[in-house]
């Protein structure tokens, strides 16, 4: 199955994830072309059309041709112009998804994009957290996933060796919707009473530069938004100690399909639990770098980047 991905920009470098995946897990062939580059993450790149000259869009050209599956990411669809193509021209026989993020226009309208769905017959619908499925109640939730077995997402050894001072990072996208302010007002309470948390706020630099220095933290803190991002799996990956505000709508998700209700996160969905588990994980370095190596074993045998391509795989070949 020939599978394209569409996206005007990347969302959070998770559809180059899912096209590696399907290359590298499943006999499907899946490419991803893209149009803008956002903040400086340097996510990787497929067909990025501002880099393209005339044989790489000749290139985009026949893949479009000859795709069996156009997968549209975010607010993207088949009226959004590639270079001189416009995907619209190239539907006939072909299975149309769209996968939706969290981007603001979906979730402040949801509501108009169930009705454009319903008038074109689109039911293929993908949202990459259990969250969405209250915005869009027909589609299938497709976890997000990172490459687990990668040097920068495996655990860096001999970080607790140290016993100063307790590393936390946090590395907002948009700080308005990560809950930056109450993790800044938390580390600040906790340091007026022990004076034990150097907080790295990792803002707008390279992906891999962004992961270096996660690796080297004891706890990574995600948002109090009611469910996890990306940045999540990526700690837990890397054996940190990870705070999220899930809820139970997410927790139970997020459990049937990791199959275990023993979820890693450490839960926080308030400012007085994120004291209280901040001071928690500064007084116990042993219990911190447990839930660490939990969350890593939890990556390794639950939420794989291989388990989580089958998934979507299986979703293709429902198609």
């Amino acid at each position: 199955m020939n599978i394209l991905m569409l996206a005007i920009n990347d969302p959070a470098g998770t559809a180059i994830q899912f096209a590696r995946a399907v290359n590298r897990y499943s006999g499907h062939r899946c490419r991803l072309v893209t149009l803008e580059t956002r903040y400086t993450h340097d996510w990787e790149k497929d067909l990025h059309i501002p880099d393209l000259g005339p044989d790489g869009l000749e290139e985009v050209e026949i893949l479009l041709r000859e795709a069996d599956v156009l997968h549209f990411h975010m607010t993207c669809d088949e009226n959004q112009p590639f270079g001189p193509f416009l995907p619209a021209d190239y539907l006939k026989g072909k299975a149309v998804v769209h996968h939706h993020h969290g981007h603001h226009d979906f979730r402040s309208d949801p509501e108009s994009f169930r009705r454009k769905y319903r008038e074109r017959g689109r039911t293929n619908l993908l949202v990459s957290t259990p969250d969405l499925l209250h915005k869009l109640p027909e589609a299938r939730w497709q976890p997000n996933l990172v490459p687990i077995s990668e040097p920068l997402l495996r655990p860096q050894w001999g970080r607790f060796d140290d016993p100063g001072q307790l590393l936390l990072c946090h590395s907002p996208t948009r700080k308005d919707l990560k809950n930056t302010d109450d993790l800044l007002e938390a580390v600040q309470w906790v340091n007026r009473r022990r004076a034990r948390i150097r907080l790295d706020l990792i803002d707008d630099v390279p992906n891999e530069v962004c992961l270096s220095r996660k690796r080297r933290c004891h706890v990574l803190f995600d948002h109090m938004q009611g469910y996890y991002g990306v940045s999540s799996l990526e700690g837990l990956s890397q054996g940190l100690a990870v705070i999220a505000g899930l809820d139970d709508w997410n927790r139970a998700r997020m459990a049937e399909f990791a199959g275990t209700d023993d979820l890693p996160w450490v839960v926080a969905r308030d400012q007085g639990e994120l004291r209280a588990r901040l001071v928690e994980l500064c007084d116990d370095r042993a219990r911190c770098a447990a839930i660490g190596d939990k969350g890593r074993v939890f990556m390794e045998e639950r939420w794989s980047d291989q388990r989580v391509a089958r998934r979507l795989t299986d979703f293709y070949e429902g198609l």
